[in-house]
């Protein structure tokens, strides 16, 4: 029996698509669960909150370090999916521009140990890096742009400049409740306006 006909692809595509539904659904869960408890967080925790059995994380991500890594880039690439769509739904691109810089530090102070998880792995944390940057920076880039010819903010900042600033704004804010990063951030997004 041969079972690559056409109604072998026609069961392959909603397979494949629930696979990465359910993919999808650990991502968000893992991500969740990282926030409240760390990444040290049982992978138990992890399938009750996404509604599967333990089995199932890790016939997903075989090792703690494949899903962590997996979740990162999840969530770098709903931030760089993010610009784009801001651009578009928001009245201005100034306000797509502090839409998405919420977004961004929101990925920044909840990552909660991710990235200090990877970097046991020069090189895997290297590479991450590599990502984050390749991601991100062309779509601060392209709000930065889009704001400096629309409401006239300053145009000589670069995005690596203003990502880099936000970072280290965030550096250390979910260890101290006295510390409001989110609130100098936007002191520094208020300052890119022209005087």
């Amino acid at each position: 029996m041969n079972d690559s006909g056409p109604g072998a692809a026609d069961a392959a595509g909603p397979r494949r698509k629930d696979v990465r539904r359910n993919q999808q659904t650990l991502l968000d869960a893992a991500a969740a669960v990282f926030v409240t408890s760390g990444v040290e967080a049982p992978v138990r925790d992890i399938a009750a909150k996404a509604g599967v059995g333990v089995g199932t994380v890790y016939r997903h991500f075989p090792t703690r370090a494949d899903l962590v890594i997996a979740v990162y880039r999840h969530q770098v690439d709903a931030c760089a999916e993010a610009g784009p769509a801001l651009l578009a739904a928001e009245a201005t691109p100034h306000a797509a521009l502090e839409r998405w810089v919420e977004l961004f530090v929101d990925f920044l102070v909840t990552k909660h140990g991710l990235a200090a998880a990877m970097q046991s792995d020069n090189a895997g944390f290297e590479a991450l890096h590599a990502y984050f940057l390749d991601r991100l920076l062309p779509v601060c880039a392209e709000l930065l742009d889009a704001a400096a010819a629309a409401d006239g903010i300053r145009a000589d900042i670069t995005a690596y400049e203003l990502m880099r600033g936000i970072g280290n704004l965030c550096i250390g804010a979910e260890n101290d409740s006295r510390y409001e990063a989110r609130r100098l951030v936007a002191l520094l997004v208020a300052g890119l306006c022209r005087p």
